[in-house]
C-alpha cells in the first residue's frame, strides 16, 4: 500500500517537471501545483485507508485464526468427552451382560432342583390316597417352593423386561374362577391376620376374557399380597369394575399409608416405604408397574399417612364368546387317553428331573425312553421312532440346540416326524430366534406344570383325554365380607403358655400348647380349627397376627 502512494507521487512530480521544463504558462503551472495538491492529499487519505484496512484484515484474520482455534479445541474436548461416554456406556453394557450372565446362572442352578420339588408335590397333591397330614406337608412344601419361585422369577423378569425379551402369553382366561381363587386366597390370609376382607363387583363381569393369565396374577397377587401385609388393623378391600372391555381393579387397605416423598420412588426396584418394618425384596411393586405398562394398562397410587393406601390398575381384557371361550373351561382330572399308546422320548441329563417326568407320564399311558445326552438320543431315534421328544439344553457333549438340529435332519420329510419340545432351566432361551422351529409355545421352563405338559401333548398328538370327573359348575362371581371380629379367642391366661412357644420359634412347644388348649378351651372350636391349621403349615407368623388381633379388640 505505501509502494502505491509512493508511485502516485512520482507520477504528479514528473508532470509537474515536464509542464514547467515545455515552459508552460505560469497560469498552467500553478494550476497543475493546485491539482498536485489536491491529489496528493487524496493519495495520502487513501493510503491512510488502505492502511487501516490492511491492519483491519490482520486483526481479523488473527481473532478468526483466534476462535478457529477455540472451536477446533471445542471439538477436541467433545471428542474426548464422546470417548469417555462412549466407554462408560460400554461398561455399563459389561456391566449388565455380567449382571444378566449371573442371574442366568442363579436361575439355572435354582430351577433345576425346584423343577424336582414342584413336580413331586403336584403329583403328590394329586394322589387321592394321601393321608390329611401328608396332604399339609405337601401343601407346605408347594408354597415354599412356589414362594422361592416367585423370587427368582420377579428377578428374571426385571432383567427380562428391561432387555426387551419379556413376552405375553395372551390365552383364554376363566375370568370367574380366576377372580374366586384369588379373593378365596385373600380372604382367607387376611382373616388369619385378623383384618376384615371385601370383594365388590360392579356391574356385569364376562365369564371369560384374553389375558396374560400368569402376569394378571402376578400384578394382583403383589398388590393384594402387600396390602395384607403391611396393614395390622382394619380391613382389605378389593375392587373390579368392567366397562367396555377394561378392567379397573382397586386394592385398599388401612394401613400404615404411603408418604407423598417415598410415592414417586415406592415403583422403583428394592426399595420401600420409609414406614414399612416388614421384610420383603422390593420387586413386588416394580414388577407390577413393569408388567401393567408391557400390558398396555395404567396403576396409580393414591394415599396418605396414617389413613391406607388405594392401588388403581386398568388393563384391556376383552370378552371371549363362544369357541373361543370354551377353551377356558375348568380342565377335569386327566387320568389316560384313548388310541393307540405314544411314545415319548425324554433327554436330560439330570436323572431326577428324567424320573419326575416318567412317574407322570407312565402313569398316563405313554410309554418311554430316557437319554442323559444328545449321543444316546440319536442313538435311540430310529428304533425307538418316538411321537414327542422332551429335549433339555444343558448337557455334556452335543447340548440341546446340536442334537435338536440332528433330529430335524435325520425325520426331514418324515411323515411321523416327532413333535419337538424343550424342557430347560434357562429361562433367558426363551422365546429367542432359532433355527430348528421351535416357537416359545414349545419351551417350557423349570420348574415345569404338569397340566402345561399334558396340553401341549394333547394338542401336537391329538390326543382324546379321559377323565375322572366332570368339572365343577360355575357359579355367578358375587361380593364377599369376610370379617375377622367373629372369630372369638380363648381368654389371655389360657393363651399366654401358646404365646410362649410362639416367641421361642419351637414347633413341638406351639403343638403341645396349641394341643393342651384344646383341652380347655372346647368351646372356642373356630379359633382352634384355624390355628391347628396354621401351625401344620409352619405359619407361625400368621398366628402370633391372630393372638395380636385379640390384644388390640380387648
Amino acid at each position: 500500500m505505501a509502494d502505491i502512494s509512493t508511485f502516485w507521487l512520482l507520477l504528479l512530480g514528473l508532470l509537474y517537471f515536464i509542464a514547467v521544463q515545455e515552459g508552460a504558462v505560469a497560469g498552467l503551472g500553478g494550476l497543475l501545483f493546485r491539482l498536485f495538491a489536491v491529489l496528493l492529499l487524496a493519495s495520502s487519505v487513501l493510503a491512510w485507508w488502505m492502511v487501516l484496512t490492511h491492519n483491519s484484515r490482520q486483526v481479523a484474520q488473527e481473532e478468526s485464526r483466534r476462535q478457529t482455534g477455540l472451536l477446533q479445541r471445542e471439538i477436541d474436548l467433545h471428542r474426548q468427552t464422546d470417548q469417555l461416554l462412549q466407554q462408560a456406556r460400554e461398561a455399563a453394557e459389561q456391566a449388565n451382560q455380567a449382571k444378566s450372565r449371573y442371574v442366568t446362572t442363579i436361575s439355572h442352578e435354582l430351577r433345576t432342583p425346584l423343577n424336582s420339588i414342584l413336580g413331586y408335590a403336584q403329583i403328590l397333591h394329586a394322589d387321592a390316597s394321601l393321608p390329611p397330614a401328608a396332604r399339609q406337608s405337601v401343601e407346605v412344601v408347594r408354597r415354599s417352593g412356589d414362594h422361592l419361585l416367585s423370587v427368582i422369577e420377579g428377578t428374571m423378569d426385571i432383567a427380562r423386561i428391561e432387555s426387551g425379551k419379556l413376552t405375553l402369553d395372551m390365552r383364554p382366561l376363566d375370568f370367574t374362577a380366576f377372580m374366586r381363587q384369588l379373593v378365596a386366597m385373600f380372604s382367607l390370609q387376611a382373616q388369619q391376620k385378623g383384618l376384615d376382607f371385601s370383594f365388590v363387583p360392579q356391574g356385569e363381569l364376562p365369564t371369560v376374557v384374553r389375558a396374560d393369565e400368569k402376569r394378571l396374577r402376578q400384578i394382583l397377587i403383589n398388590l393384594l399380597g402387600n396390602a395384607v401385609k403391611f396393614t395390622e388393623r382394619g380391613e382389605v378391600s378389593l375392587g373390579l369394575r368392567y366397562q367396555r372391555e377394561m378392567a379397573t381393579f382397586t386394592i385398599r387397605d388401612t394401613g400404615p399409608g404411603i408418604a407423598e416423598a417415598d410415592q414417586p420412588r415406592l415403583f422403583e426396584p428394592f426399595e420401600r416405604g420409609r414406614q414399612s418394618q416388614q421384610g420383603g425384596s422390593g420387586l413386588g411393586l416394580t414388577i407390577s408397574k413393569m408388567l401393567t405398562d408391557l400390558m398396555g394398562g395404567e396403576i396409580r397410587l393414591d394415599s396418605t399417612p396414617g389413613q391406607g393406601a388405594l392401588f388403581t390398575v386398568r388393563l384391556f381384557l376383552p370378552a371371549l364368546h363362544g369357541q373361543q371361550a370354551e377353551q377356558a373351561l375348568p380342565r377335569q382330572q386327566r387320568t389316560g387317553y384313548l388310541g393307540p399308546r405314544r411314545r415319548v422320548l425324554l433327554v436330560d441329563n439330570e436323572a431326577v428331573d428324567r424320573a419326575m417326568l416318567r412317574h407322570m407320564l407312565q402313569a398316563l399311558g405313554f410309554e418311554l425312553a430316557e437319554a442323559s445326552n444328545g449321543e444316546d438320543c440319536l442313538a435311540l431315534l430310529p428304533a425307538f421312532r418316538p411321537h414327542a421328544v422332551f429335549m433339555d439344553l444343558a448337557m455334556p457333549g452335543m447340548d440341546g440346540w446340536q442334537t435338536l438340529r440332528a433330529i430335524r435332519q435325520v425325520q426331514a420329510g418324515m411323515a411321523d416326524a416327532a413333535a419337538l419340545a424343550i424342557i430347560s432351566a434357562n429361562a433367558f432361551e426363551k422365546g429367542q430366534d432359532n433355527d430348528v422351529g421351535i416357537l416359545p409355545a414349545d419351551f417350557f421352563v423349570k420348574p415345569i406344570r404338569i397340566d402345561d405338559i399334558l396340553d401341549w401333548l394333547g394338542r401336537h398328538l391329538q390326543l382324546e383325554w379321559q377323565t375322572d370327573s366332570q368339572p365343577m359348575p360355575d357359579t355367578v362371581l358375587q361380593g364377599l365380607h369376610a370379617s375377622a371380629a367373629s372369630l372369638t379367642l380363648p381368654d389371655a391366661a389360657l393363651l399366654h403358655p401358646l404365646r410362649e412357644a410362639l416367641e421361642l420359634g419351637y414347633p413341638k412347644g406351639v403343638k403341645a400348647a396349641l394341643q393342651t388348649l384344646s383341652g380347655q378351651a372346647t368351646e372356642h372350636g373356630e379359633f382352634l380349627r384355624r390355628a391347628q391349621s396354621l401351625v401344620d403349615a409352619f405359619r407361625f407368623d400368621a398366628l402370633r397376627s391372630l393372638l395380636q388381633y385379640q390384644d388390640e379388640t380387648d
